[in-house]
């Protein structure tokens, strides 16, 4: 029905709540931040105007290409690993099982702990002599140092972190539940085998539900914080230095609050440039329904 006078208005009041919160805890907030990157100040201190001074020292930085390096190290490892453990776990639940709700109660449960209670936990789990060296006792296996060898602590980083797809798995269940179940039987009828139903048709018509995944994933990746503070706090040696450890020393470490703005500006256009990159890639194989 066509609004008139006043009642035109009367969408905008229901965004109005959303679009204050977008402009107050997003756009300003980016704004000042990119600002701030142009100064030299403390907190405490007077602003000094240095313009691109706050970049240029960061690409003269080893610790910046260090971190860079083991963020990217510790994403190509989780971002495919997350992915496909959530397809897996929705195709599972996309089943007519008993006590669906129950199983996915439970494979959701870990997405919804906090990183510190999840750092606290796998710190537990993955001590010298915690409960996953003492399975590994039990077959005559030498105890690994989880958070002590330069090695494996980047595997650890994942393995704490790789449980938390819960949004991701529903995310694909939800995407599952929207093809077509006159499609799949088709193919069924035609003589086409269950993998390939799933690999020439399942897979192709979730295509941009992947995609969306695994952009989510590599934003999660770039931006890991709280498990890595929490369980080896960057080290052993800094191999679990990632990106947004440096950011945080920088800002309230360090208080170097305009290099910390620059820091986070060339994180987003990193993760810019890889979510357009996935895009590009993604449209030789993703099937969008017009």
């Amino acid at each position: 029905m066509y609004l008139k006078g006043k009642q035109k208005w009367v969408p905008y009041l229901f965004i109005l709540p959303w679009l204050i919160g977008l402009l107050v805890f997003v756009a300003f907030p980016m704004i000042f931040s990119l600002g701030m990157s142009l100064f030299d100040w403390d907190i405490v201190g007077d602003r000094i105007f240095i313009g691109l001074k706050n970049y240029i020292d960061m690409f003269h930085d080893e610790l910046f290409y260090h971190s860079l390096k083991v963020t990217f190290q510790y994403a190509v490892i989780l971002v495919p690993l997350n992915v496909g453990l959530a397809l897996a776990l929705a195709l599972l639940l996309n089943k007519p099982l008993k006590c669906l709700g129950a199983f996915k109660t439970i494979f959701y449960l870990p997405s919804v702990l906090s990183g510190v209670a999840l750092a606290l936990i796998w710190g537990w789990i993955l001590n010298d002599r915690g409960i996953l060296n003492y399975l590994l006792s039990l077959f005559h296996i030498k105890a690994v140092p989880w958070l002590k060898d330069p090695d494996v602590a980047v595997w650890s980083m994942v393995l704490t972190t790789a449980w938390a797809l819960g949004s991701m798995m529903m995310v694909f269940l939800s995407g599952l539940k929207e093809i077509p179940e006159q499609v799949i039987e088709a193919a069924r009828i035609d003589g086409a085998s269950g993998f390939k139903s799933f690999y020439r048709i399942t897979l192709p018509l979730l295509g941009p539900t992947i995609v969306y995944n695994i952009i989510m994933a590599i934003i999660a990746s770039m931006q890991q914080l709280t498990v890595i503070i929490n369980l080896t706090n960057g080290g052993p040696m800094k191999s679990t230095y990632m990106y947004s450890m440096y950011l945080y020393e920088n800002a309230f470490t360090k208080f170097r609050l305009g290099y910390a703005s620059a820091n986070a500006w060339v994180m987003f256009i990193i993760v810019m440039a890889l979510t357009g990159a996935v895009m590009f890639i993604s449209e030789k194989w993703t099937y969008y329904e017009v």
